[in-house]
């Protein structure tokens, strides 16, 4: 059984993979911002679930935008688990509006909760996983970044960045035994707080300048659950399954990527082809080693 860090575990994908994780009998750290407060009551549900059940379930302070917040958390979980195995990337948050009415603030802002935020866990916890030789590395990215759907454009921005930070980190972190794995969740409608708890631009002038859009963006999250067929339950547990899945494979047969798209958009077939092109490109660069995960 491994020892797992898991962030943005509050709710949502997160949340589920800790329960899902924890019940399997791994040693599951679930870290969110202020534990003791906002996320008070989940805390408590996490520490009730460990009291009555046995399981190795336990919560963890984490701000992504933090370095030091990231540093002391990873330090912790070393500290009385005595390793670290696993770090699950899913911390992440969502806007919704006009690409122009975000300020460049707004954009850096996101950035630095969806991209940098993955990066600076990275360096808290590589250290520990380079020093062992082992470990997994796995993303919770985005079918976003092909489909590309209107009126998420920071968003979209952001996942990209994401998923580019994890493909370049896995060259290196594969030299040392650390292996990457980014799996694709696509839109989910429920169980997750992200259309609920979106935020939106900061230029007001410019958001009322696009008005006549303003009934597309009103049914966005209606349209875009609208892409599933009917009777199937679009649930993030499906994607928590998929990353129990993985995580179960054995050394150096976990996926690369995969896909939990419950809209069929096909983005699994674009990721293949793209993951194909990219690795023969390192191949004639002469850094096929990269592609190899070592002992």
């Amino acid at each position: 059984m491994s020892v797992i860090l898991i962030t943005g575990a509050a709710t949502g994908i997160g949340y589920l993979t800790a329960k899902k994780l924890a019940a399997e009998g791994h040693t599951v750290w679930a870290s969110m911002r202020d534990p003791e407060g906002r996320n008070q009551d989940t805390a408590a549900e996490f520490a009730e679930l460990a009291r009555a059940t046995g399981v190795e379930l336990h919560t963890v302070g984490l701000d992504v935008t933090s370095q030091e917040s990231a540093n002391t958390a990873v330090a912790t979980v070393v500290e009385i688990s005595g390793k670290l195995d696993v770090v699950v990337q899913n911390a992440g948050h969502l806007y919704v509006g006009y690409v122009e009415a975000f300020t460049d603030d707004d954009i850096a802002r996101l950035l630095d909760v969806n991209a940098i935020g993955a990066h600076r866990v990275n360096r808290a916890a590589l250290p520990y996983l380079r020093g062992q030789r082992s470990g997994t590395l796995l993303y919770v990215g985005s079918t976003i970044i092909v489909t590309t759907p209107p009126f998420l454009g920071p968003y979209v921005a952001s996942k990209a960045a994401f998923d580019a930070l994890a493909v370049v980190t896995s060259y290196e972190a594969a030299q040392f035994g650390i292996e990457t794995s980014i799996v694709m969740p696509g839109a989910i409608t429920q169980g997750t707080a992200h259309f609920p708890n979106a935020s939106h631009a900061s230029d007001a002038a410019i958001t009322a300048a696009y008005a006549s859009l303003d009934s597309l963006v009103a049914r966005n999250e209606e349209a875009t659950a609208s892409l599933v067929r009917p009777g199937v339950e679009a649930s993030p547990q499906g994607v928590a399954d998929e990353i129990s899945r993985v995580l179960a494979l054995p050394r150096g047969e976990k996926p690369f990527r995969t896909v939990v798209d419950f809209t069929e958009a096909g983005v699994e077939h674009v990721m293949a082809f793209s993951d194909l092109t990219r690795e023969a490109f390192v191949n004639r660069m002469g850094f096929g080693e990269a592609l190899t995960l070592r002992d």
